[in-house]
């Protein structure tokens, strides 16, 4: 036992050295710093089984429509967007330059949903794929003044990830809290270029996640609500032309004076609404059947009246969207 230990840990060192730019974030102490335990799923893909071909990866149409219409609540407009997007480009054999969504909204309003339906519905295994890859600024990237070294790190693990897989997902997490000018440092990648350094970007997606820039949609659903007029309407040009103005100027936005966004690299800015009492029913109902127990409509609505809402007014939205729904259920059952 104790030499079969040591033989995959000899192979563990090995493998993680040889791949450590084509893995999470960002280098070797982080590798070891995760551990078997959370590196292992990835690892074991990467280097036994999963490949970078359509056997592993295949794009599920239908099935990202269906699992946008019965999973994610009071968002027709990014469900909407997300659908045709994502669908547009992994149906494009030849796309001038890789996908990417800039979702914008309160905290349990959906971003980390979506992004982990269209990993679900572009790849066998999904967010445990090899091949998708998270990152988050304030662990990863941590310290303003290695500004320029964090930018070098962040290069080379999307390139080698790309290298190892052109059909990678990247998804960046809280961009608010990035470094400004950080983000900057992969817009060649993004931009219209077939090859840089022989390595083509094409077929990649990048998504950013964000709370910036999201202070007009709870006006515009108020005054949306005040005159009694379906939410249903509000459209997407309701919502967006003001959206990439107000990152470019907002300087914890992440994309603070960006060239993606001067020289229009981000495909979409999608929003995302603040979820009314209705909507967190749905999600109740929907985590009950999520943890094995039945649906039950008083239970939920205990759940969903002990939430704050604002404006302080109205009590129409939900301050944490969705996202305490699952602690709040095993308080009330």
């Amino acid at each position: 036992m104790r030499a079969t230990y040591k033989t995959f840990f000899v192979f563990y060192v090995l493998i993680s050295n040889v791949f450590v730019n084509a893995l999470e974030p960002i280098s070797t102490t982080f590798v070891f710093g995760l551990g078997v335990a959370a590196v292992g799923r990835k690892l074991y893909n990467y280097v036994y089984d999963e490949r970078c071909n359509s056997k592993w990866i295949a794009f599920n149409s239908t099935g990202l429509e269906v699992a946008l219409d019965q999973k994610l609540f009071g968002q027709h407009v990014a469900s909407r967007v997300i659908q045709k997007a994502v669908t547009g480009f992994m149906n494009n054999k030849n796309p001038k330059k890789p996908l990417v969504l800039s979702l914008h909204g309160w905290s349990g309003t959906g971003k980390n949903l979506v992004s982990q339906l269209i990993a679900e519905n572009v790849y066998k295994e999904g967010m445990a794929s090899s091949f998708v890859h998270q990152l988050d600024f304030t662990r990863h990237f941590p310290h303003r003044g290695q500004l320029e070294n964090y930018k070098s790190q962040l290069q080379q693990w999307v390139k080698g990830n790309v290298t190892n897989c052109p059909r990678s997902m990247f998804i960046f997490d809280e961009m608010e809290k990035m470094i400004p000018g950080l983000i900057d440092c992969i817009k060649p990648y993004l931009d219209y270029y077939e090859y840089l350094d022989g390595v083509s970007y094409r077929q990649a997606i990048f998504i950013f996640l964000s709370n910036a820039g999201i202070e007009n949609f709870a006006q515009v659903a108020l005054e949306f609500w005040k005159a009694g007029r379906d939410r249903e309407e509000i459209q997407l040009h309701d919502l967006e032309p003001d959206l990439s103005l107000s990152l470019f100027n907002n300087k914890k936005s992440g994309l603070w004076h960006s060239s993606l966004i001067e020289k229009n690299l981000v495909d979409f800015f999608v929003p995302f609404l603040p979820l009314e009492y209705r909507h967190v029913l749905l999600c109740g109902m929907a985590e009950m059947s999520a943890k094995g127990l039945e649906p039950n409509q008083d239970v939920v609505d205990k759940m969903a009246r002990d939430l704050l809402y604002f404006p302080k007014s109205e009590k129409i939205f939900s301050v944490k969207g969705c996202k305490t729904i699952g602690s709040k259920l095993d308080y009330f059952t």
